[in-house]
């Protein structure tokens, strides 16, 4: 069974930083990425990692922003979130591939597991 949970929400003012951890148990797949939905809007891919050679997409609403990356002894999933825009508040959530049942294509994967999310709120 494929757990996500996130973790390093929070609120920042604008010009911060706020790194986010999602800790992966479960999973065997090649790729995840994070999401976020704000309130009153879809929800949007933001960035994408493949696991095994850390091939990276971004959005381009956060690239030169944000970075991905992955701690593969932990089993962890990073955002680092770096000179935060107050359009950048909203939910974010952890995701992971699912090749078979998966509903969301983003950035080439088919993501199909989701974590619970964490708020991230940046004020002016």
């Amino acid at each position: 069974q494929v757990q996500l949970v996130e973790s390093g929400g929070g609120s920042v003012q604008a010009g911060g930083s706020l790194r986010l951890s999602c800790a992966a148990s479960g999973y065997s797949q090649n790729c995840m990425g994070w999401f976020r939905q704000a309130p009153g809007k879809e929800r949007e891919g933001v960035a994408r990692v493949y696991l095994g050679g850390g091939l990276t997409y971004y959005a381009d609403s956060v690239k030169g922003r944000f970075t991905i990356s992955q701690d593969n002894a932990k089993n962890t999933l990073y955002l680092q979130m770096n000179s935060l825009k107050p359009e950048d508040t909203a939910m974010y959530y952890c995701a992971a591939a699912e090749a078979t049942y998966g509903s969301t294509w983003y950035a080439g994967c088919r993501f199909g597991y989701w974590g619970q999310g964490t708020q991230v709120t940046v004020s002016s």
